[in-house]
């Protein structure tokens, strides 16, 4: 196990690499994806409502309906997601489990070309191969890991993803609504809903891009302005199809 030890240790940027994407990358991005629906459809919606000249009454009350559904269809797709993910993960297992039981001489001669994509010598092979065939659990979770890019999921990984969504779409989707909750007539809730929710955007947008290590000033732009585009579709939507009062 020396020789496998001293392999291991020879690629520590890709072994934290891979432990920092899933255990903080997954969480962070079933955030971003919660909050940015849940900042824009119900935003839409009630910026189309407003154009159709419903009352805040109304546009909150579809609104609640639209968080709720919204959260509970987000939340769900983020469980599928994540159990795919799991059942794909142990399909991989399994078929690697069968090959290093039935041609070993082929997964040692797969493990020799990863080495060497790594720089590790020809003549360190044979010993980090010899340890791994003494160790098939080793050896399986180094194909795992170095030949499929495969982390373990994480047992509770599909429920945790569900609740992460639904959550941050419920926080995201109560924004643009609480203006509603204080201006009776719509025309003016739509002004403050608005303006809250592009601050909303903003502050969301630079977020995403500060942990998502792009520019976040850009990526706070970008947010707003697509938000924006939604919204003022809507209205505009709601407008054109409006019937006209007699």
């Amino acid at each position: 196990m020396a020789d496998l030890d001293r392999t291991r240790n020879q690629l520590p940027l890709i072994h934290q690499h891979k432990e920092k994407h899933f255990t903080a990358g997954e969480i962070v991005r079933d955030i971003i994806i919660g909050v940015s629906d849940g900042l824009t459809v119900p935003f839409a919606l009630a910026a189309g409502l407003s154009g159709a000249n419903a009352s805040s009454s109304i546009v909150l009350t579809a609104g609640i309906a639209e968080v709720a559904a919204g959260a509970i269809s987000m939340g769900l797709g983020g469980y599928l997601a994540a159990k795919s993910e799991a059942d794909q993960y142990k399909k991989e297992l399994k078929r690697e489990e069968e090959e290093i039981v039935l041609v070993p001489d082929t997964e040692a001669a797969e493990v020799a070309e990863i080495l060497s994509q790594y720089g590790i010598e020809p003549h360190e092979y044979g010993p980090v191969v010899n340890s791994l065939k003494k160790n098939p659990q080793a050896w399986l979770d180094f194909m795992m890991r170095f030949e499929l890019g495969l982390e373990k999921p994480e047992p509770k990984r599909a429920l945790q993803s569900a609740l992460t969504i639904a959550i941050s779409y419920i926080l995201g989707g109560l924004i643009p609504l609480i203006p509603y909750m204080f201006f009776p007539k719509a025309s003016e809730a739509v002004v403050a809903s608005v303006v809250l929710t592009l601050v909303a955007l903003l502050v969301f947008g630079y977020a995403k891009g500060y942990f998502t290590d792009n520019k976040p000033v850009m990526s706070a732009i970008q947010t707003a302005f697509i938000g924006a585009i939604a919204s003022a579709a809507a209205f505009g939507m709601a407008k054109l199809v409006q019937p006209h009062q007699p």
